[in-house]
């Protein structure tokens, strides 16, 4: 493994990166990305719907992840053909070979694996154990998926314990106050109970309201806010899965006017790692919900070019930071997000690392999407939730018919990445990237086609 000082530090500019040359086997195990903490698992489950078909937003941009020949990708459900004949006759991308492995399936696999060495996998494997796969990886690399690479003599592109501590909040913070990096002020709570400690030594320093994070989380779960800290009798209950790994942070909350804040941004770094170096390749901006969960991503950020400097911070502290990440072990796309606040003074900001997702994330998808399209322009993700689901072919007529599907002569449309089916396989939610030539003419697609469509959608979380 290189040394953190002979890691190269790359900023592309937002050119895409040189990705894998390697023929991957990636699992969709989103349903691991807590490491076997099932409590949080069931949360993430209860609160985001149709997550069996979320893993098919894999299917555009495997092949351009991973640029051998012949890759193969394990989805939770069957992947719709409609929307795949779209990708590939209509855009022209090539999609991977695909293969149904439930997550129920996928979690006895490897249960399997340990009770038995000489299983024989091939049943739920379709008949790739006598395929040479070359790669193996997943969203994460947790237990099952390491054995599965074991049972199949491939390595994995990230190691068990990389892809862990990659994820680790707590042990990021660590490192970030070992640098000297701007970090939140924050306590550490070893039980529920010790909450209430925290709170009020956060309250003591001015602070009105909190975040209880656990040291893994996505998607809003893992994270929970406390609202009045001099309130601690209204405090909600804290999940005993907070604690899974071990204490809890506890951190002040930066809001506007709070501190002399006069505004808070939430832009997001998007990153590759490979053996010897770590790509910056875009920067977006994140689009979160009053609960700071996350519903979407734009590039650029409108106010980068507001704030002299402000990029260049952020480029600062991410070649110390993923110089960290790339040092643990692990290799492939991650992204950094920061808290950038605005204090009275208008020339003073602060930038704070918030956390690294050492994963596909949902920026990925779109990000890689619209530089293969169209690398000079824009680009703009929201998840949409149908309030009448449809067909695919009905979703996708409603926007051609207006000229506002993306084809990629036009280089300017809407393309539903994927989109996510209820029970009755019919369109309930999705992931639709609007590509142009500046963040305003992706906003003015999204508004033209939400004028127009037959349905009305809400914004949702991803």
């Amino acid at each position: 493994m290189p040394h953190q000082d002979e890691v190269v530090f790359v900023d592309t500019g937002g050119a895409m990166p040189p990705m894998w040359p390697r023929r991957v086997m990636f699992f969709a195990n989103l349903l691991a990305i807590f490491f076997g903490n099932d409590e949080q698992t069931a949360a993430l489950r209860a609160v985001v719907g149709e997550i069996d078909s979320y893993s098919a937003r894999l299917i555009p941009i495997l092949n351009l992840l991973f640029r051998g020949d012949d890759n193969l990708l394990f989805l939770e459900r069957e992947p719709d053909p409609t929307l795949c004949r779209y990708l590939h006759d209509d855009l022209g991308l090539s999609l991977p070979r695909m293969h149904v492995l439930s997550h129920n399936d996928y979690l006895d696999l490897g249960k399997q694996l340990i009770r038995d060495h000489d299983f024989d996998p091939s049943p739920l494997l379709g008949r790739v154990i006598s395929h040479n796969p070359g790669w193996v990886d997943g969203y994460v690399t947790d237990d099952s998926l390491a054995r599965i690479a074991t049972r199949l003599g491939c390595p994995t592109v990230t190691t068990t314990t990389a892809s862990f501590n990659g994820n680790n909040k707590l042990r990021l913070h660590e490192f970030l106050v070992s640098q000297g990096l701007p970090t939140f002020d924050t306590c550490l709570a070893e039980s529920g109970s010790d909450i209430f400690r925290c709170a009020d030594e956060l309250s003591n320093l001015g602070y009105q309201s909190a975040v209880i994070r656990a040291q893994v989380g996505a998607s809003g779960i893992g994270m929970l806010r406390l609202r009045e800290l001099r309130s601690p009798g209204e405090f909600p209950s804290v999940p005993p899965y907070f604690f899974h790994d071990g204490p809890c942070m506890v951190q002040g909350w930066l809001a506007p006017s709070n501190q002399d804040i006069l505004e808070i941004y939430s832009p997001s770094t998007q990153l590759f790692l490979d053996e010897n170096h770590v790509y910056a390749f875009d920067m977006t901006e994140q689009i979160l919900s009053s609960e700071n969960v996350h519903q979407g991503n734009e590039s650029p950020p409108p106010y980068i070019k507001q704030f002299s400097g402000l990029y260049e911070e952020t480029i600062r502290q991410a070649a110390i930071v993923t110089r960290w990440l790339h040092g643990t072990g692990y290799r492939g796309t991650a992204s950094i997000d920061w808290l950038v606040v605005r204090r009275n003074n208008p020339d003073r900001f602060d930038v704070y690392v918030c956390e690294i997702n050492a994963r596909v994330t949902g920026a990925t998808y779109p990000s890689l999407l619209a530089k293969h399209f169209h690398d000079k322009g824009a680009w703009l993700l929201r998840n949409l939730r149908l309030r009448v689901p449809v067909t695919t072919t009905s979703l996708l007529q409603m926007f051609e018919r207006p000229g506002h599907l993306f084809h990629p002569d036009r280089r300017a449309g809407i393309l539903p990445m994927n989109l996510n089916f209820g029970v009755d396989d019919l369109v309930h939610k999705g992931q639709f990237v609007c590509i142009g030539e500046s963040t305003a003419d992706c906003h003015r697609f999204l508004s033209l086609a939400e004028r127009d469509l037959p349905i009305q959608w809400d914004s949702d979380r991803d």
